[in-house]
């Protein structure tokens, strides 16, 4: 795939870059066309005379009236979609002093990521799993907004579902209602991997829940609506209509804090407009049922040429399964082999030659940094300066890959690593344990 900006979310400066993107064409043809389509649907209950003198002109009474699928499915989801606020301490925002000025802090939405071009849809602080919302309001500020999704509501209770980055290092977080009415959120669990995250609010004042629809069953060109916060609250509950471009697209994930590849997500690809603050929105069909979460678009390819039209939501399937785990769990556990590794293109062709002994045939895959004591890699006789370059029938030639690989396994299972050590090819089989409660990674390395 070639390199293109993400955007997932956006700082108030990114507003400015973002804001150029749109443009109206066509307007004459649009009219017309607009006019020819709606001939039919028009009832006139009286018809003024036409103004035959100067300053006497007339509006003519006349109403339409029109119902449509787009328009029963949005009436059924729009009081579940919210604004969420992402607030923090002023003292963790005040490195530059004009920033105020120039829009430094405001609403979320994409941020950008720096490596590959990809946007975390961030405002530039890295951590998963927000904090919970008992700060002062007096010394925080808005750092930026996003969109979630009410999906559940129980013993008092209302669960909503959002991104991951909307909320990242909150010291306190506001959901609005779609109603106006303001509460504070509690978060209940956040992942990172997944770019998703479910909060708790006071659930007397929620009227709508919103339900989940079959991911799998989508279809290529099929309508869909995505409703969020475009740009933050001030443009709450705005509503864009397009189709499912396509049903599942394999898409990089970068980690926040590094911009290191850390994995591949699949994704519905949309043509329906996603901007920023949109983060965390709910994608429906026609039936009015959510089928994936807004969380990120394309804005430009590496060669600096505008993208339009194509947005990128997390499937409900994935969704649905993911925030499960996080209401049970307040995490995502997942396998793991207990190693460090580091993508072989990071490392010198001199150390590759003499270090890793590599033949010149292997150009990709992952070369282990260190391995933990008592860890599955340790038991299969996995070592240091090993290179992998698969995982049972899947090639691995990066961290990405890796991961990939061994997410798509569960707890307990035993996989086969294919690996080179002192340049000979060798294979061991590793059963999977539960991955370390918090894993460290650098801009170069990363924890499996």
């Amino acid at each position: 795939m070639s390199k293109r900006k993400v955007i997932r979310g956006i700082t108030v400066w990114q507003i400015v870059v973002i804001a150029v993107i749109s443009a109206v064409i066509g307007g004459g043809v649009a009219f017309a066309g607009f006019t020819a389509l709606n001939q039919n649907n028009v009832a006139t209950n009286s018809t003024s005379d036409t103004a035959t003198t100067t300053g006497t002109t007339k509006t003519s009474n006349v109403s339409v009236k029109t119902s449509s699928a787009a328009t029963k499915a949005f009436n059924k989801v729009e009081g579940a979609v919210v604004s969420v606020i992402n607030k923090q301490r002023q003292s963790q925002n005040q490195t530059d002093i004009f920033g105020n000025l120039f829009g430094s802090n405001g609403s979320d939405s994409s941020g950008s990521n720096g490596s590959n071009g990809y946007g975390d849809s961030s405002d530039g602080n890295s951590s998963s799993g927000s904090s919970s919302s008992s700060s002062s309001s007096s010394d925080l500020e808005t750092v930026s907004e996003g969109s979630g999704v009410i999906y559940s509501k129980k013993n008092g209770k209302a669960y909503i579902v959002t991104n991951n980055h909307v909320i990242s290092g909150s010291d306190s977080i506001e959901v609005i209602l779609a109603d106006g009415t303001k509460e504070t959120a509690k978060v209940i669990g956040a992942d990172e991997t997944s770019d998703l995250a479910v909060l708790t609010i006071d659930a007397s004042k929620v009227t709508t829940v919103a339900s989940f629809g079959d991911s799998s069953k989508i279809t290529t060109a099929e309508p869909v609506l995505a409703i969020g916060s475009p740009l933050g609250s001030e443009y709450a509950t705005s509503v864009t209509e397009g189709i499912v471009s396509a049903k599942s697209r394999t898409i990089d994930v970068t980690d926040e804090t590094t911009g290191q590849v850390t994995g591949q997500a699949s994704v519905i690809q949309t043509d329906a407009a996603i901007n920023p603050g949109n983060s965390g929105g709910a994608l429906i069909n026609m039936s009015g049922q959510v089928i994936g979460i807004n969380s990120l678009k394309y804005a430009e390819s590496t060669d600096g040429t505008s993208v339009e039209g194509m947005g990128f939501a997390y499937p409900s399937n994935e969704v649905v399964s993911i925030i499960n785990q996080l209401v049970k769990n307040g995490k995502v556990i997942r396998p793991a082999l207990g190693v460090s590794v580091v993508d072989l293109t990071n490392i010198s062709s001199d150390q590759q030659s003499s270090t890793l002994k590599l033949p010149s045939s292997v150009t990709g895959g992952v070369v282990i940094a260190s391995v933990e004591s008592n860890s599955p890699a340790s038991k299969a006789g996995l070592k240091k300066y090993d290179t992998i370059v698969g995982i049972d029938d899947k090639k691995v030639t990066s961290i990405a890959e890796i991961h990939t690989a061994i997410y798509a396994h569960s707890i307990g299972d035993t996989v086969t690593v294919k690996y080179y050590r002192d340049g000979k090819l060798s294979s061991t089989k590793v059963t999977l344990t539960k991955e370390a409660s918090s894993t460290s990674s650098s801009s170069s390395s990363s924890s499996n």
